[in-house]
């Protein structure tokens, strides 16, 4: 299983799709976005347990708790009879929320990534997408990398999804077709 944690609009879902294209075999996608959509309201009715705050705080009722711990065991069930996953998640309580995951998933081999973001970047791109909530790109761009451990980080304030891909699959011994530029260069 591979994980992208990151902010909203950081690049997470673009990577993850273009991961499925040079991934050898089927390498499935779900995330928090996938989860919310399944919701009431795709998570903009009151029964989602969702509350969006204006200054892009998300908060959430103990009855999404519950129905997202049962998500996450589906996740991990699904895993463990042989699926490759790709998880798109947002830990808005940063490294709580990655132990949590990390409990669920048990002995699921686990390849973590960062994804970052410049706030100001994430927050233009959060502009010009219709289903977010203004702010939340800003408010997460660093927060959800608090107390979180990576295998690796990338970076796509100036790099393309699919160049960070690239070095994702080169992380798990797939050969790269062209010399892959790392973040942290």
């Amino acid at each position: 299983m591979i994980v992208l944690n990151g902010g909203s609009s950081s690049g997470k879902s673009s990577i993850a799709r273009a991961l499925q294209e040079i991934l050898p075999g089927v390498w499935l996608t779900f995330g928090v976005d996938t989860f919310i959509d399944a919701l009431p309201g795709r998570g903009d009715s009151p029964r989602a347990g969702i509350t969006y705050e204006h200054d892009g705080m998300i908060t959430f009722s103990a009855e999404y708790r519950t129905l997202e711990r049962s998500w996450y065991a589906g996740l991990s069930a699904m895993t463990a009879a042989g699926a490759h996953m790709i998880l798109d998640e947002v830990f808005l309580s940063g490294g709580v929320g990655q132990e949590s995951l990390r409990s669920t998933f048990g002995n699921t081999g686990m390849l973590w990534v960062g994804v970052h973001c410049a706030a100001d970047v994430a927050a233009s791109r959060e502009a010009r997408r219709p289903d977010r909530a203004e702010g939340m790109a800003r408010q997460q761009a660093l927060s959800v990398h608090v107390g979180v451990s990576y295998d690796l980080e990338v970076d796509t304030t100036d790099r393309p999804a699919e160049e960070c891909a690239w070095e994702i699959a080169t992380q798990l011994g797939v050969q790269a077709p062209y010399p892959i530029r790392s973040s942290d260069q």
